[in-house]
Order: C-alpha cells, then structure tokens, then sequence
C-alpha cells in the first residue's frame, strides 16, 4: 500500500461527512480509514454511524465514541472552563439519548489504534495518542514526548486527530506526527471539513492536507433545532471552539 485517506472528529456532523465522503470519491482515493468521534456536538449520530458502518472503513474508537457505547456522562475531554464543561454534559446526555442501542454496540467494537505499512514506513493511527485515547497531542508538544510515543508502539509515523487541529510535524530523527484535524468541528479557524492523504514510496512520504467546503449553516441550523446547545452551532460557523 503506497497510498491511505485519513479523517476523523465527524461528531454527528452528516452534512459534513457526506462531502468529504464524495471528496474522496471525486478524486479516486481509496484505503480510507477513520480516526474516530464519530458521535457528539452535532445532530446526525445515527446517520454518521451509518455511513461508516455501510462503507466498511476501519474505524478507531474516540473518546466520544467510548463514552456513548458506554452511555456515560463523561466523553473524556478536557474543558477549560465550567461553561464549556457543562456544556459538554449536555450534548453527550442528548447524544446518549438520540444514539440507538445498536450504533452503541457498535462504538463499543471499535479499536483502539490500527497499524499500517506505507511503503517502507510504519503508520500508526490512534485517535489522542498512543497512550490514551484522550490525550491531547498538539504541534507544540515537546520533541522527547513525541519521540516516546513513536518509540512506545514502533512507528515511523504517527497520526492522531483529537484536537481538531491538523498539522505535520518532522522530528530530529526523520519520523513524522500528523493530526488529521476534523471533518465535522474544525478549531483552527477554517470551517470547512479536513482531511489528510499520505502516500509513501520508500521511505518518502509526501502529506496533502485537505479541506472541503459543506453547507455550515444546514448543519449549524440542525443544532439551533435540537435540544443541543445552540453554542455549538455557532462553533460551526466560525471554525472555533
């Protein structure tokens, strides 16, 4: 395989999926793989579950994911304020209350990391890092950390989503650390859906970073509906948050 599609972070967001979805098939990509949080913040669950599941594509378990397939109270995110964590219970309560048994199993059935051979290069995908499934990996994370974490499951390169915030970055020794950013709630100021392809050929890899432009305001108008916390609708709009 010299060439894999990664995106991650949909959280319930289908108008959002749906484009990157035919993104990808626009442009002939194939071996798609998904880092997870398929569920939260946004209104469409069920439906996103349902286009992975239709789709086949070999999906890592996020932390929303782990706690709706658990019907928790705790999606396992870091707030940094008492307004977004309360926030954050309401929309894992709505989430756990419009998630249908079945798709709960199946959150529960998710890995939690997949590897892969890229060429000559060792790929790991996790969705926070190697560690645990909510560890916040940002670009600024300090090099002996990320060195750790490449060294604690062998990979050449590793790839995470979480933060919802892409980057690549080349350490000393020539391994590489990408976030993929997010499909369906995107923190870096650009509001349209991301991905990442990687293609390899030796022990070259070459990353293009993707973004997608989806109806924003179908899906933030589809939170202001619900009994979902409006803010996040205006998180759609702006690309933050």
């Amino acid at each position: 395989m010299n060439e894999i599609t990664i995106f991650g972070d949909i959280h319930g967001n289908l108008s959002a999926l749906t484009a990157v979805l035919n993104d990808i098939e626009s442009r002939g990509l194939s071996n798609l793989y998904c880092l997870g949080d398929l569920v939260g913040y946004g209104t469409f669950p069920n439906e996103v579950v349902a286009a992975i599941r239709e789709r086949g594509i070999p999906t890592i378990m996020g932390n929303y994911d782990y706690g709706v397939g658990h019907d928790s109270d705790d999606c396992g995110c870091a707030y940094t304020n008492p307004v977004s964590e309360a926030l954050g219970k309401r929309s894992i309560a709505w989430t756990n209350a419009h998630t249908t048994a079945e798709n709960k199993a199946f959150l529960c059935t998710l890995a939690d990391k997949i590897p892969l051979q890229l060429g000559d290069l060792r790929v790991v995908l996790v969705h926070g890092s190697p560690r645990k499934v909510n560890e916040y990996l940002f670009a600024d994370r300090p090099e002996s950390s990320l060195v750790r974490l490449l060294d604690m499951v062998n990979a050449d390169i590793l790839v995470c989503g979480h933060t919802h915030l892409p980057y690549h970055r080349i350490l000393a020794d020539g391994r590489h650390v990408i976030n993929a950013g997010s499909v369906g709630k995107p923190k870096d100021g650009d509001p349209r859906a991301g991905y990442v392809v990687l293609k390899g050929d030796g022990r070259d890899l070459t990353v293009q970073f993707i973004r997608v432009p989806y109806d924003v305001e179908a899906a933030a108008q589809a939170i202001e509906a619900s009994d979902m916390p409006h803010e996040y609708a205006e998180m759609l709009r702006l690309g933050r948050g």
